[in-house]
């Protein structure tokens, strides 16, 4: 029994504040020291010194995850943030010698750690990725929009500016270039407007529809996914909040039972 309550207890322990900006410092230090990497004239110098301080953050990483599994034991595997912990850690610790030197710059990922160990980035990420569904529509109808606008451009603009709408590949990416809005007026548009004056009338409703129109459907995607996700975070705050109360009250009325039992 008493093996179970220290390790709820450690459990609780690595969730609270303390620990929690620990982790994120260290995590910050090493995504430091990962970049300071990159500097030929830093690592002539330092070198040696940011190689062991990069293998003690993986070895607190390392310790940290065996002291997660120990305190949850099996609930460690039911969330899947721990997961990504894990193949994180796990790509660290592959020797990135000979074929496997490309690992090396995979050691960036540990960065993504302070997603799991901060609770605000969490809740991004799920809005995010509970998005997904309703932005693979939108992708779907924004694609069905390039490929009609493709066809169109091609068949229009072909013959007088074969380099940019030659092909149905040729437009669709100079479609995308102009949806992006970069260099898309005096690079594309006005040169095209030279020889075709009414030109104007087919890109102006395609940007509005695909760079305005579309992106804010994205965008109001995104935010009501992450609302949700806060609201959801909400109920179980107070789910949990009301059961300690109720197990509270539970407690203070077996104890003036117990006190009326004892004095009658």
């Amino acid at each position: 029994m008493s093996l179970i309550t220290d390790r709820a207890r450690l459990a609780e322990w690595l969730e609270t504040l303390p620990v929690r900006k620990a982790i994120i410092a260290i995590i910050l230090v090493n995504a430091l020291i990962l970049g300071l990497e990159t500097s030929p004239s830093i690592v002539a110098q330092w070198g040696a010194t940011l190689a062991v301080l990069d293998t003690l953050c993986l070895s607190f990483f390392v310790f940290e995850l065996l002291v997660k599994l120990y305190a949850f034991g099996t609930r460690f595997f039911r969330d899947p943030w721990n997961w990504i912990d894990m193949f994180i850690i796990g790509v660290a610790l592959i020797p990135s010698q000979g074929t496997l030197s490309v690992l090396r710059a995979l050691r960036i990922l540990r960065l993504l750690r302070v997603i799991t160990a901060t609770p605000r980035l969490r809740r991004v990420v799920e809005g995010f990725i509970s998005a997904l569904p309703g932005m693979a529509s939108v992708f779907l109808l924004r694609g069905l929009i390039f490929y009609i606008s493709a066809v169109i451009s091609t068949k229009l603009f072909a013959e007088s500016h074969p380099e940019w709408f030659g092909t149905i590949g040729r437009s669709a990416y100079s479609l995308f270039q102009i949806m992006t809005l970069e260099s898309w007026s005096m690079g594309i548009v006005r040169p095209v407007m030279e020889v075709h004056p009414y030109a104007w009338a087919f890109f102006v409703p395609f940007i509005i529809v695909t760079t305005f129109a579309v992106v804010n459907l994205l965008v109001g995607l995104i935010v009501n996914s992450m609302q949700d996700a806060h609201h959801e975070e909400d109920v179980k705050n107070t789910d949990a909040y009301r059961d300690e109360v109720l197990n509270r009250l539970g407690a203070i009325e077996e104890r003036l039972q117990h006190l009326g039992q004892k004095n009658p």
